[in-house]
């Protein structure tokens, strides 16, 4: 495994400084369906066209999680940049938008099973289209913290990207996280080759399966701790198991998971990794900041859609 522990330890933020993210806006298309998908023919579904994106999730769930200035960097089309700008603005988002003259909003299909897990068909569109041209120091102007979309080092110009404000960050020492995004897109795109790219970070926030291929191993207590000795500090999604909190080669916490019954879990990682980052800018430590991204987790998986309610949202 590549990896090594170098740059600043991720300690607790400021109060009141900005989280910048950049990552990804998509157009999410959440079909959930009640019975088991019937091939050949027609499954009942209630179909749903919402806003999305892992990088934009993070955004929307940190700042309703009391994150006071929440920037977000991405690349959309032109089809649906006014949409997905409004969108973010009422969720207290401040975008930063590049709409691209060739591609269109990335879009994901999301099949949600009845258990709440599912599955999805992406179309990247104009999210791995982010350059580095598209970057500028000044987005880091009174960050607290940087956050990067894992699904940006899955193409070349958006690794770039990715990496020009990686290393923007770590030359002003702002703590730097990334969340992998997608254990399916690493094993194509290369295990030793994804953690190359995303060296340096200071907080690494997988999810179980992400971890376990990561590592190569299994157990979710062994995979996170192994993945310690290459970040400083690592929390890992369980879903309804919780998470863990790694650090120097050890799992130094466990925390339990709030209970929730599952409607949709599309954005119940997302809406951790927000409320983690927002109560980090907040000054708590891993620990504590890790049960706000449960509780958020929890709320999260109990309506449609990845996104946090708005007041004027209609019920789940």
């Amino acid at each position: 495994m590549t990896g090594t522990r170098t740059g600043t330890r991720d300690g607790a933020g400021t109060a009141g400084a900005a989280l910048l993210v950049v990552g990804d806006v998509v157009t999410d298309v959440v079909a959930r369906h009640r019975t088991p998908l019937a091939p050949a023919t027609d499954t009942a579904a209630r179909i749903a066209t919402l806003p999305g994106g892992a990088g934009a999730n993070v955004a929307c769930w940190a700042a309703r999680s009391g994150a006071r200035d929440v920037r977000l960097l991405a690349r959309v089309g032109a089809d649906a940049a006014g949409l997905h700008e409004r969108a973010l603005r009422g969720a207290g988002v401040r975008p930063h938008l590049v709409t691209d003259p060739e591609a269109p909003t990335g879009t994901v299909v999301s099949l949600v099973g009845p258990d709440g897990e599912r599955t999805f068909l992406t179309d990247s569109g104009a999210v791995l289209r982010l350059s580095a041209a598209d970057w500028s120091d000044g987005l880091l102007a009174g960050a607290g913290r940087l956050h990067v979309s894992g699904y940006l080092f899955f193409g070349d110009a958006s690794r770039t990207a990715a990496r020009a404000a990686m290393e923007a960050a770590r030359a002003r020492s702002v703590p730097v996280s990334i969340d992998p995004a997608s254990a399916g897109f690493i094993a194509r795109f290369g295990v030793d080759r994804f953690l190359e790219a995303v060296a340096g970070a200071d907080t690494f926030l997988p999810n179980h399966d992400e971890a376990a291929l990561l590592t190569g191993l299994p157990e979710p207590a062994d995979a996170a701790a192994k993945l310690s000795r290459h970040f400083p500090l690592v929390v890992c999604t369980q879903g309804a198991g919780g998470a863990l909190v790694a650090s120097c080669g050890e799992v130094v916490a466990r925390v339990p998971a709030e209970p929730a019954t599952a409607v949709d879990t599309t954005g119940a990682g997302d809406a951790f990794t927000g409320a983690f980052l927002a109560a980090r800018l907040a000054g708590q430590g891993p620990v504590a900041a890790a049960r706000q991204g449960c509780r958020a987790g929890a709320e999260a998986v109990t309506r449609l859609g990845a996104r946090p309610a708005l007041p004027h949202d209609p019920p789940p």
